[in-house]
Order: structure tokens, then sequence, then C-alpha cells
């Protein structure tokens, strides 16, 4: 096989002009690809993670039905404490997870005290969404406080909002919410700083700390099942009374019986509750989780987002267990596509891709299945006297293939140097350019090793396989008509 290599090589050789000719077409073609894959890669990438980093993470939990009636918030389909333990569990001890938030998200009246509109609000603890969406400081805009991102008593507001209200940084406003049993609140509040805005759901959402979130829907504490607590250290499972003690209960006389009035009952379950919901507070406050109250999504944030996929499945599958009446999953966790309209233009660049691809295919077949054909004209007494003197069909075969391949690896090897020198060069000249609203966004344009290996790869073996009808139209061959050609 070394000997045929070196004859296709010799005899690519013979053509200098055409042989570096037809290099430097898969070479064109192929540098086109790799560019044009490393520059649309990384502005898909700088979007994703504009979006995915800035407002609604890698990964969003919500109770089943939250996600179809999204757009009104509602505050009546909130994930609940006993829910939320496993849920919690699970999310601590998953390792792909980098961070995640917590949220209650709801509407409201806004008011300036001249004019009123509704805003969309996020209540968060502010550690763990930066944590969790760590360039939502960079929408602060200039003259707003970002450390602590959101503080007691503060709000962070739109800025479609602030415009339209002229609302300016250290104005007080006041929202007024109504909760999910009805009962309408309102409270004052400072703005803390103007949220530059972004395309899609959430650019028009303002934030406020969790706690004042709960404090204008009212929403208190609550307890989770004994069992759970138990499970963690910090109550005892009730124990059913002995048949001995049932034994002698049932033998007392009906006047000797202990009566418990209504009063004493519910002064007792009211004493429990208080203990439950006491035992559950210490639960939630030692494990990290905050208060031990609903939340009406939780954001996520992978270590590394080409997890997503593998991880968004171990998740579903840990609390696929925990069900609702009706026998279904409780929780409903959905990719970061699911909220953004970017993933649409995200799926066009990868289709772009793959186009690109396609042609750059086209481009190799046409060009050597060209030059082979045109060699295997040319050469036809030197096959034929090859064939005349005992050269086997599949040896002729093999070496026109061979030549097919050789011409794949110089194209492709020349081509890789010199895409990889211009991604360096363009990285080195500063690219900017506007997305929406946001200005001087930096280009980087990077090439992953499996797209070079990949391109590469699909380049040589398309160009062995263009070689393959040249190469059986050679080895099969009369030696005679061959040697009598002129």
């Amino acid at each position: 096989m070394i000997d045929i290599i070196k004859i296709a090589a010799r005899n690519l050789m013979r053509y200098k002009r055409r042989t570096l000719l037809t290099s430097l077409l898969i070479t064109v073609g192929l540098v086109a690809v790799l560019l044009f894959i490393s520059i649309a890669g990384s502005f898909k990438n700088m979007m994703v993670d504009q979006f995915t980093d800035s407002m609604v993470g890698h990964i969003q939990v919500h109770r089943r039905g939250y996600v179809g009636a999204m757009e009104s918030l509602p505050v009546d389909r909130n994930m609940r404490p006993p829910m939320l333990v496993k849920l919690y569990d699970v999310l601590d001890k998953t390792d792909e997870i980098a961070a995640w938030s917590p949220r209650i998200k709801f509407m409201a009246m806004y008011s300036n005290f001249a004019n009123t509109t509704s805003i969309r609000l996020n209540g968060v603890y502010p550690e763990r969404e930066i944590s969790t969406v760590p360039l939502v400081l960079n929408r602060v805009l200039e003259g707003g406080e970002k450390a602590p991102f959101v503080k007691r008593g503060y709000i962070q507001v739109p800025e479609l909002i602030a415009n339209g209200m002229k609302t300016k940084v250290g104005d007080t406003i006041v929202l007024v919410a109504t909760n999910k049993e009805g009962s309408v609140n309102g409270k004052s509040f400072i703005v803390q700083g103007i949220l530059e805005s972004i395309s899609g759901p959430g650019g028009r959402d303002g934030y406020l700390h969790i706690e004042d979130a709960r404090d204008l829907l009212r929403i208190v504490d609550e307890g989770v099942d004994q069992s759970v607590l138990a499970g963690h250290g910090y109550a005892e499972p009730e124990k059913e009374l002995d048949k001995e003690t049932l034994k002698q209960m049932d033998s007392l006389k009906a006047p000797a019986k202990q009566e418990v009035n209504a009063a004493d009952a519910k002064q007792l379950a009211a004493a429990n509750r208080l203990k439950f919901i006491t035992q559950s507070q210490a639960l939630f406050k030692d494990k990290g989780w905050g208060r031990s109250s609903e939340v009406s999504e939780i954001a996520i944030r992978l270590k590394n987002r080409g997890t997503l996929d593998d991880t968004l499945a171990k998740l579903e599958a840990q609390v696929a267990d925990l069900k609702n009446k009706k026998n279904m999953t409780i929780f409903q966790i959905h990719p970061w596509e699911k909220f953004v309209p970017f993933s649409k233009i995200a799926n066009m660049i990868d289709l772009m891709n793959l186009f690109i691809k396609i042609i750059l295919i086209s481009v190799v077949l046409i060009s050597i299945m060209n030059v082979l054909i045109m060699a295997v004209y040319e050469r036809i007494r030197e096959i034929g006297t090859m064939s005349a003197i005992g050269t086997r069909p599949q040896t002729i075969l093999m070496m026109f293939i061979s030549e097919g391949f050789l011409l794949g690896v110089l194209g492709t090897l020349i081509g890789t140097t010199v895409s990889l020198v211009a991604v360096y060069i363009l990285n080195q000249v500063t690219i900017t350019f506007a997305f929406g609203r946001q200005d001087n966004l930096v280009l980087v344009p990077t090439l992953a090793a499996s797209d070079v290996i990949l391109t590469v790869v699909l380049t040589i073996i398309v160009a062995a396989l263009a070689s393959l009808q040249p190469a059986w139209k050679a080895s099969r061959m009369d030696p005679i008509k061959a040697l009598r050609h002129l």
C-alpha cells in the first residue's frame, strides 16, 4: 500500500499545476467553511450567553401548568415547600450544576404617584441571582447601584418603564399587587437602578428582593411533611399506639374517657403546625435554601452548557417520582430555548453551517472527480501498459483512489493552516457589532477542535470517494484498446 501511495504522489507531481489548482480549490472551500463556522458559531454562543447569563439561566424548573400560563405570571401555581425539599436536594447534589436561584414572579401595578402602568417583577435572592445569571449586573445602566444587585426596600426598574414613567434612580415608587387569595397590598420602594432592555421575554422585568416580594404578596412560611423532616433529622415521625394501650383505652367506660373540646383541638393543631413550620424553617436555613415558602421558578446555571441535554434528562429522572393527584410529575424542567426567541435564530445558524458543509462537499467532489477523469483520459496508454504487464485491476483502482486521497490531504492541510492563522488574526483585531439595543459587542471567533477535525475528515473522505468513478473506469479498461489509443 505504501508503494501505491508513493506512485500516486509521483503521478500528482507530474502535473504540478493541475495538482496545485485543485488543492487551492479545496483550500478555499475549507477556509470559507471553517471561517464561517468560527464567526457564526461565536456569534451564536455570544448571543446565547447574553440571554442565558443575563436573564433566563440554562435550565428552568416550574410547577406543572405554570409555563402554559406564564404570560400572566400566575401566583396560584407556585411551587410549595413540601414539593421543593427533594428538588433542592437534587439540585445541590448534581455535579453539573454551578448555581441555582429561586424566584417569585408576579404582575403588579407600578405608580410614580402621577401615572400608573403594569410591570413584571422578579423577587430574587441577590447573591444567588448573580451566581446564576452573572451578566445581569451589566444591564444596570450608569448611575444605578449594582452591589448588592437589589437591596431590601429597593427595586431595579426596566428601562422601557423607567423612560415611559420618567423614573430616575433614587425616586420613590409604589407597587400594588394581588396575591392568590385575592387580597390587594401596596408597598413603596426606592429605585436602585435602571435595567437596560433586552430582546425577548424578561426584557421588561423588574427586580426586587425576594423578601419584599413575599411581603407584598403576603406569602407566609409553610411546614413540610413530618416524614421529610424526620428524614433530615429535624423531627421524629409519629408513633402508633401499641396493641396493649389500645386495649386498655377500649376497656374504659365512656364517662371515664377524656374529652377534648374543639378549642383545645384547634390549639393543639396550631401548636403542631407552628412546630413543623419552625423545624422547616430551620431545615431550609441550615441547607442555605432561604425561607420555607413558595417560589414561582428556579433558574439553573450549568458548569458547562454542553452538558445541558444530559443534565436535563438526569434532573427529570431524579424528580420523576414526585407526582400530583393526576399521577403526573409535579415539576416541568425546560432548557433555555423554551423561553428565548433567539433560539430559532440559533437553529438557523446551525442549519446554515450544514448547508455550507454541503457546498464544500460539492466543490471537493466535483473538483476531484474532474481532475481524475482528465488524468484517466490523458493516461489511457499508460494504464493499458500497466494492465498489459500484469498489474492487477485492484492495484490500478487503489492508485487512483490514493491520488484523490492525497489531493484531499494536501488541500485540507493548507486550508486548516490558513484558517487557524486567519482566526488568530481576527482575534487580534477587535471586531464589534450591534445586536438589538446592545452596542459594541466584541466578536471573538473561535474554532473548536471537533469542528476542525470533523470538517477535515469529511473533506478527505469525500475526496477519496470522488475518485472512485474515475478509478473504477481505469481499472476496467481493456489493455488492447488502451494501447491502441492515440
